[in-house]
């Protein structure tokens, strides 16, 4: 949406400068704009390769010592996700947009959005308007939160971090209660990413996300330090003694270790976090079965036809082609020659998976076979996210990260050295999820194509064009990030507890990979059997919103707890400032609906 309102903007102001000058002032219609678009949404890059996979492998020590000395090996696997997933999804186009979007109600949320945004933009009168209003709220929003992140770095008390138990603390002459409370994280943060984030995800992930985080670092976790199961670090001396540290992950392990807080709620956070995206998955292993049979009725049409030219035939082939799938099919505007050449992606997939045989033995010790299955997983992988995407506006990419290093933490199992698993389990999960990636943005991008009537390979080159930018644009940003912040990827650096960020799915995915392929899994009992009984009542709510919560019961989902969010408020703690920033964002919009339209 953004790629298409800011190329909007940008593009008309270039037509008003330059008009009637060859590639510049030319006519700019929403086919035009839906290229902009796709080549906008190639450039954003991979956000799960670098918010998560490669700083969980710096802090299990499995690539170099500083991620500058790793420029080559970071930008190698990028190019291996971002080419693989867009040649390897371009068929899918017709899978998904095509073939089953009738028969299995794909209405792509988002993409159906961004087509019709960009189709009253083009619109004469009010339409080109309402454009040009909505680009300068972004612009406005954009400077505003900006000025005030960096600003608020110096005054940080102030404009960013509130912690008004500390205050009272102070006020109080010392009283501890007080403090105590700021020692769980309850404070609020003046954040207007993450409250911009509540505004997008509505009022039902804000409050899971909320009352998840009151549940753990509000009622259990002083309960588990009440009764010995989890200890908190000292964290100052003198007036300050009484501040305590609920995060400490140090001497995991070790004999004797009593876990903290944070520590203990890791499992159940990464299992529910598993679990509810597996059981979905498992739920619509339906779309897998689809696929296989279209793409056996597809082959077995072109087959077919390359023998009847020759006068020859076989009978299975005639059988399958004969096979009618045409009342699930919606008409396809584009004729052939607008179509991405079947060379061309069909070459592009073979190659970029040599491409990754080659990358994961040489740079990472990987068995070049274990590469192919990676892809293979990510091609899989995709058919879910792109259809979970599809139906729910949410792309469930944790489920195709954990699920492959599940995978692959069975296969190396007792045949690999604990740190040789490790690095497998983590690229692994990374080309599984960045490939997923590239496919439901390129997949979501045919969408809008598809309403706007967009030939599919100017879409496809577009994608491709900003891909070639985001290889070496995202992990140039990424080792500048983790210069400024080196205490996202080595936390003794700073200190986990003072870093500016918390890094919720990096500790998922080192959590997983350490327990995945350490012989004695340090996991405390107590936590192991709450996480059981998290993941089952996770896999029983997936189970009724799928089987019994349809039809005329499908308005009852919204009231369902996402378990997503309360995973993510689990392994991100003791940390309140985040949930209590979306949930207030979340509620914004709410009330601003509503006073919109007024009703209330």
């Amino acid at each position: 949406m953004f790629g298409a309102i800011f190329g909007y903007g940008a593009i008309l102001i270039l037509c008003k400068i330059a008009p009637g000058v060859p590639f510049i002032g030319q006519r700019f219609g929403p086919q035009e704009n839906s290229i902009v678009q796709a080549a906008a949404t190639g450039a954003g890059g991979m956000s799960g390769l670098f918010v998560a996979g490669l700083p969980a492998m710096y802090q299990l020590s499995l690539l170099s010592d500083d991620p500058k000395k790793d420029f080559g090996r970071i930008l190698t696997i990028t190019v291996v996700c971002a080419f693989f997933g867009l040649f390897a999804a371009v068929p899918l186009r017709k899978f998904f947009v095509i073939n089953v979007a009738r028969e299995l109600n794909l209405v792509f949320p988002s993409p159906t959005a961004t087509a019709m945004a960009i189709r009253s933009m083009h619109a004469v009168g009010s339409g080109a308007a309402d454009a040009m209003k909505k680009i300068k709220a972004l612009g406005y929003s954009f400077v505003g939160a900006f000025l005030h992140i960096i600003v608020s770095q110096y005054a940080d008390g102030i404009l960013h971090n509130w912690h008004p138990f500390t205050w009272f603390y102070i006020w109080s002459d010392y009283t501890n209660w007080a403090q105590n409370i700021d020692n769980w994280g309850w404070y609020i943060q003046l954040t207007p990413a993450f409250f911009g984030s509540g505004m997008l995800v509505g009022l039902n992930t804000g409050l899971s996300w909320f009352l998840g985080t009151v549940f753990a670092w509000g009622l259990a976790g002083p309960l588990l330090v009440h009764y010995g199961e989890c200890v908190g670090q000292p964290g100052g001396e003198g007036k300050w003694s009484v501040v305590v540290n609920f995060a400490d992950m140090s001497g995991i392990g070790t004999e004797g270790y009593v876990p903290s807080p944070r520590y203990w709620f890791l499992w159940p956070g990464v299992m529910v976090l598993i679990v509810y995206s597996l059981v979905e998955f498992a739920l619509h292993f339906r779309v897998l079965w689809d696929g296989g049979r279209y793409a056996v009725h597809e082959a077995s049409v072109s087959m077919n036809n390359m023998l009847q030219k020759r006068g020859k035939r076989v009978a299975f082939l005639e059988k399958q082609a004969a096979k009618d799938f045409s009342d699930s099919f919606v008409e396809d505007f584009a004729p052939p020659e607008q179509q991405v050449p079947m060379w061309v992606w069909m070459s592009g997939t073979v190659a970029f998976t040599a491409v990754a045989m080659v990358v994961c033995s040489v740079q990472f010790h990987m068995n070049p076979g274990l590469a192919i299955l990676a892809c293979l997983l990510g091609l899989i992988f995709a058919f879910l996210s792109i259809y979970g995407g599809a139906v729910t506006d949410t792309t469930p990419l944790t489920a195709s990260a954990k699920a492959s290093q599940l995978v692959y933490g069975g296969i190396t199992k007792g045949t690999h050295s604990v740190t040789s698993a490790q690095r497998i389990n983590l690229i692994a999960g990374n080309i599984a999820s960045g490939t997923a990636d590239v496919s439901t943005a390129l997949v979501s991008d045919f969408r809008v194509g598809f309403l706007l009537k967009t030939p599919p390979k100017l879409q496809f080159y577009a994608q491709m064009m900003g891909a070639i930018v985001s290889v070496f644009l995202a992990p140039g940003v990424f080792v500048l990030f983790m210069s400024a912040y080196p205490c996202v990827w080595n936390p003794e650096m700073l200190g986990d507890a003072h870093c500016p960020f918390k890094a919720p799915s990096v500790y998922a995915w080192k959590a997983v990979a350490v327990a995945v392929t350490d012989p004695s899994f340090p996991v405390p009992r107590s936590s192991g059997i709450f996480s059981i009984v998290m993941g089952v009542v996770c896999a029983i709510q997936a189970v009724v919103k799928n089987f019994y919560l349809v039809g005329e019961r499908e308005k009852y989902r919204q009231w369902l707890p996402n378990w997503m969010a309360i995973g993510v408020g689990w392994v991100l703690g003791p940390d309140s400032g985040y949930a209590n920033a979306v949930l207030g964002g979340a509620i914004t919009a709410i009330l601003f609906t509503l006073g919109r339209y007024g009703i209330g």
